[in-house]
């Protein structure tokens, strides 16, 4: 009996021992994945780099003039052509019937020979240089006050080649010029043939040739003071 007794305990023991190993069974632990984590990937920011500006004041001076120097002493000069300032204006064109050129040596000439210049060399080209026998040259005097003019006076004038008329022109070879003072000199070439037959004329050059009057500087000449001898 106590025999079997040990074997049915025994056989408990062992019973329990696998309904242990059935129940206890060791639960298989999950095997977690990796997360994928995405990390966003930040664009490169860019910093402008801006210049510095360096400003320079300038000071704005309020109600400073500006010295004006005036000399002690003016000297009024006689007329001198050379200064005088002509507004630049556009010159008509110029008739050129039977002629290439016209040409002045200046633009003013003086009076008399006390002067300089005292002439002026006028000098047209014929067009037809074999065909032309002589020009005739007419000049006369333009007030520039009233606009008075004078009568023309006829120069004749030979060839000097090659269709080329040349005149030195004086004052005194234009009539009345006594009359005139700085007056405007209006002059036309006209061209003959042999049988003084006009084949060319040329248009009035009218506000381009100055005549000057001739008004010759001073000069101051020392004179001996007298001694008065009191007795």
């Amino acid at each position: 009996m106590k025999k079997f007794t040990a074997i049915l305990i025994c056989a408990f023991l062992l019973s329990s021992c696998t309904l242990e190993q059935f129940f206890l069974l060791p639960v298989p632990t999950p095997t977690l994945l990796p997360t994928t984590t995405n990390t966003a990937t930040l664009a490169p920011t860019f910093t402008p780099i801006t210049p510095t500006l360096t400003f320079t004041l300038t000071p704005t001076l309020v109600g400073q003039f500006t010295e004006t120097l005036t000399p002690e002493f003016t000297v009024t000069p006689s007329i001198d052509p050379s200064i005088l300032v002509t507004p630049i204006t556009p010159m008509p064109s110029i008739e050129m019937t039977g002629f290439l050129s016209v040409v002045s040596s200046g633009e003013w000439f003086y009076k008399g020979q006390d002067c300089s210049p005292s002439s002026v060399k006028l000098t047209a080209q014929a067009a037809d240089s074999a065909g032309t026998s002589w020009v005739a040259l007419f000049v006369r005097l333009k007030s520039k006050q009233s606009g008075v003019k004078s009568v023309w006076t006829l120069i004749k004038i030979s060839s000097t080649g090659s269709g080329i008329f040349t005149h030195e022109l004086l004052g005194d070879d234009i009539k009345n010029s006594d009359l005139y003072h700085n007056a405007w000199v209006q002059y036309q070439f006209v061209a003959y043939n042999l049988n003084e037959v006009e084949i060319g004329r040329t248009g009035i050059f009218s506000e381009s040739l100055t005549l000057f009057d001739c008004i010759p500087t001073p000069t101051s000449t020392s004179s001996p003071t007298p001694i008065v001898l009191h007795p």
